[in-house]
């Protein structure tokens, strides 16, 4: 699913009118009915509905919703928020109806002193600014979201909550932002929904289709992206009767220390439950029997060091190698990275302290295998791309590296980012507060180069990746409670996973 700004946002509207063709107020009527929808599956006959709804086509779509629930018999009021005098032509045709309808049902409000006290059980609708919003809310206006946000009600935002910008980045000590439990998003969400200071204000989202034309959605262009299970499914590879395990690639895993062999073992499991054919995993001396006894399926390549990484294999007959997990950072394990990023003729994987000494050793980056893969944490990736002031410039220090450097950066977090070489964006939609645990990095290395050993391109490799390693971690919590998962519970659900995916 694309992600589009708000003037593409404004363009599909538009688009849709010209060519469906339908009246400004009827795409209107159509995006309030789904809003309809959405509140009277979720809403108690005598539960009165609160509607605060501006002078804009947001207030339009408010209006109609109000009127929607008004010709169903429920307890619905509403409060034309007049901040400038002119509405929109929608807008002000929708005020009309819902007064000729029945006067009682809306009330104007043009001063602060006649903002109304909530009753504590109502549904509170939020329809004063739409995505098109960039400025700080003022005056009358945020007065009333101030109002709001102070009340206990649950408040329901319509598109994007009022005072948030979908595109750029609110001052959180100055900005005043509906704090909304529910925001209903119309068509696309919006990329401010998927950044971790905005969650106080978004609250939980989802998107409402308004059939806005597919012709313009098709053709328009955007560097961010929603995955969806529709976008992975053509890619899942099946296999041959008669394949064999040389058909499905030979791993190289450069992993684990004398006291971190537990990283190695988890992203060995991971690698070969994805569906590698065949795996190495290079380890220090004291790390070989706790990786045999755990995990027989791994063969071993043994470092001649008793405790770090510090030398490399023969990378010739591997197709697919991932280093990082457990690793460390002495000289020793560096300078062994420096020869591993020197001599690989084809993509890494590089997770966990691979990252940390790359950091410490930025100029090995120009000299990383195109579309090589990163997957840092945002600590990691502050390490390595500098420090930033919000979200959206986070974003653009991801895209700039990828870009530069021609390297896959895979930014783990809710909404888990994967920035593309050619400046694209993916945002995964799975995952959970339960895989916030040690380990969990460790599984999503393995994945990846489980992947790309069988044959699936990096790119292809980090967004299935990423969207697996989430989705069983959505399973094992499921079963087990986000505050019981485990790493080794995440790879244990990857086959239901991929069961997913298949069908």
């Amino acid at each position: 699913m694309k992600i589009l700004n708000a003037e593409q946002i404004r363009q599909a509207d538009a688009f849709t009118i010209e060519n469906e063709p339908i009246a400004s107020d009827g795409l209107m009527e159509r995006a309030a009915n789904q809003l309809y929808e959405w509140i009277r599956k979720r809403l108690q006959p005598h539960t009165p509905v609160v509607i605060f709804a501006g002078v804009g086509n947001n207030g339009g779509d408010g209006l109609v919703l109000a009127r929607l629930l008004a010709q169903d018999n429920y307890h619905v009021i509403t409060y034309l928020i007049k901040f400038a005098e002119k509405l929109t032509n929608d807008c002000q045709l929708n005020a009309d109806r819902l007064s000729m309808l029945d006067e009682s049902l809306l009330t104007e409000i043009s001063d602060i002193s006649e903002l109304p006290a909530l009753h504590q059980d109502a549904i509170v609708v939020d329809a004063l600014f739409g995505s098109g919003l960039n400025r700080p809310v003022t005056g009358l206006a945020e007065a009333c979201i101030k109002s709001m946000n102070e009340s206990e009600n649950v408040i329901v935002a319509i598109d994007i909550p009022s005072g948030l910008y979908a595109d750029q980045p609110i001052n959180h000590k100055t900005d005043t932002v509906v704090k909304a439990d529910y925001t209903l998003s119309f068509q696309f969400p919006k990329l401010s929904f998927f950044w971790p200071e905005n969650d106080i204000y978004v609250g939980r989202w989802e998107i409402l289709p308004i059939g806005l034309h597919p012709v313009f959605i098709n053709e328009v262009k955007a560097n961010h992206h929603f995955l969806e299970a529709a976008l992975l499914k053509p890619w899942w590879k099946s296999r041959a009767r008669f394949a064999h395990k040389g058909n499905f690639g030979h791993v190289l895993l450069v992993a684990g220390s004398a006291t971190k062999t537990g990283a190695a073992i988890l992203a060995a499991r991971a690698c070969m439950r994805i569906g590698a054919g065949l795996l190495h995993v290079h380890l220090p001396l004291k790390a070989c029997n706790p990786m045999q006894s755990a995990f027989p399926e791994a063969m071993i390549s043994l470092d001649s060091h008793e405790v770090f990484f510090s030398e490399l294999p023969d990378l010739a007959p591997f197709n697919a190698v991932a280093v990082g997990p457990g690793i460390g950072t002495a000289p020793e394990t560096a300078m062994a990275l420096k020869l591993l990023i020197q001599n690989s003729k084809q993509p890494l994987v590089l997770d966990a302290d691979a990252l940390n000494i790359l950091a410490e050793n930025k100029t090995w980056l120009a000299f990383l295998p195109k579309h090589s893969i990163l997957t840092p944490h945002p600590k990691e990736f502050e390490r390595l791309a500098g420090k930033w002031q919000h979200s959206f410039e986070r974003l653009s220090l991801q895209k700039e590296m990828s870009v530069r450097f021609g390297l896959i950066i895979i930014l783990k977090g809710a909404y888990t980012c994967v920035s593309m070489p050619d400046g694209k964006c993916y945002f995964n939609p799975t995952g959970n507060p339960g895989m916030a645990t040690a380990g969990s990095g460790d599984v999503l290395t393995g994945i990846i180069a489980g992947l790309i050993a069988q044959g699936y391109s990096p790119a292809k490799a980090s967004l299935l990746g990423v969207y697996l390693h989430g989705l069983a971690g959505d399973m094992a919590a499921e079963q087990l409670g986000m505050e019981s998962v485990l790493a080794s519970d995440i790879i244990s659900h990857l086959p239901k996973a991929i069961a997913k995916i298949r069908e």
